[in-house]
């Protein structure tokens, strides 16, 4: 199969569904990830992709957690307690749900992300599972739900950002779920939740519950809107199912130069180094594909044998001898459970869970 020609998508969803907050007023504190940016290996903080639902909320300097619902001690917890419990880093890759949105026709309403809406981070905090232990859960808890500091109106209610998992993932260790303080070895900067953040590995950003303030454990399912609104559904009447883990994609580094007029780069006859990053939360990477020719032919990668880092995106290479002329580059990833990205992508109603391969434009020129 070949991969069809790239077009910009012109129409709009109905805007009844998917997330309702103010793109004009968010769009200039949201940002994606430089592509270049994805040689490093750790993105720093400044490129790491940023989404903010509402306003950033300030940290006050008495911030606690609270731990409470269906468990048999309650807890409050200063960042001083939490700082002294043995500390876990991991390694994760983030990337938001509605990554790739914006390739979609018609387009939904929210967030118009291309393909830059990822970063990985060492970030560093108290397992949960730790502190859910502390606390006791309840034999009858169900869903364990993070309230964030971050406050709004959703459809005419005003409400807190609030996520739920269920109980056996917030327990569990694979994945071992965070109550994060630190980034990259550092303090986590105020757009990526300070003082404490939720991270989920595995999961895609949604569930990652910033500027954390309480988790409750509830005898019945969670259903607050951003719960509902993670959904994957093709007409607005449906229940859908919820999104939950990464689907594969892979990320080539455009070579050459950008051309700003075309929207395409520019690049000498001869050896090219093509190389990018590929990961999955639903099972590891296990191969890379790439085609110099708009998917007619394809040709295996190198991919980089890392297994210290479960949870972080892979580094891959290849090679490949540019000839004059315009080219059409892609990387193709599958994972372990053979999952692989597709060359159409299915559509639905809020942009979710797009990996479509992605597309870059060359054109080799003589010199």
């Amino acid at each position: 199969m070949e991969l069809s020609d790239f077009s910009r998508p012109s129409r709009v969803a109905d805007p009844s569904e998917g997330i309702t907050h103010d793109e004009l007023g968010l769009a200039a504190r949201n940002h994606g990830l430089p592509l270049e940016a994805l040689r490093y290996d750790v993105t720093p903080p400044g490129l790491h992709y940023v989404l903010v639902h509402y306003d950033i909320p300030a940290a006050a300097s008495d911030w606690r957690l609270s731990i409470g619902g269906r468990v048999r001690h309650p807890l409050s917890l200063d960042l001083g307690a939490l700082e002294s419990l043995p500390a876990t880093t991991l390694r994760v890759t983030l990337e938001c749900a509605g990554n790739g949105r914006a390739l979609l026709d018609p387009r939904p309403v929210s967030q118009p992300w291309l393909i830059e809406a990822v970063g990985t981070a060492d970030w560093t905090g108290t397992p949960l599972r730790v502190l859910l232990a502390e606390a006791g859960v309840e034999a009858d808890a169900v869903d364990v739900v993070f309230t964030g500091a971050d406050h709004g109106v959703e459809r005419g209610v005003e409400q807190d950002y609030q996520r739920g998992l269920p109980v056996a993932v917030a327990t569990g260790d694979d994945p071992e779920v965070l109550v994060a303080y630190a980034m990259n070895g550092d303090p986590l900067p105020p757009q990526h939740g300070y003082p404490l953040r939720l991270v989920v590995p595995g999961w895609y950003g949604m569930a990652h519950v910033k500027w954390l303030r309480d988790i409750s454990l509830t005898e019945t399912p969670f259903v607050g809107f951003q719960q509902a609104a993670y959904r994957f559904r093709q007409h607005p009447d449906e229940v859908g199912e919820p999104v939950e883990r990464i689907v594969p994609r892979a990320l080539l580094i455009p070579p050459g130069f950008p051309d700003f007029l075309s929207r395409t780069r520019i690049v000498r006859p001869g050896p090219i180094a093509l190389e990018g990053r590929a990961w999955s939360g639903l099972a590891p990477v296990t191969a890379v594909e790439v085609t110099h020719d708009g998917g007619r032919s394809w040709h295996p990668a190198e991919l980089e044998q890392d297994g210290t880092h479960r949870w972080a995106w892979r580094r891959w290479q290849a090679s490949w001898v540019a000839t004059p002329g315009r080219h059409l580059l892609s990387a193709r990833a599958t994972d372990a459970e053979g999952n692989a990205q597709p060359l159409e992508q299915p559509w639905n109603r809020g942009g979710f869970a797009n990996n479509l391969v992605q597309r870059v434009e060359v054109v080799c020129i003589d010199s």
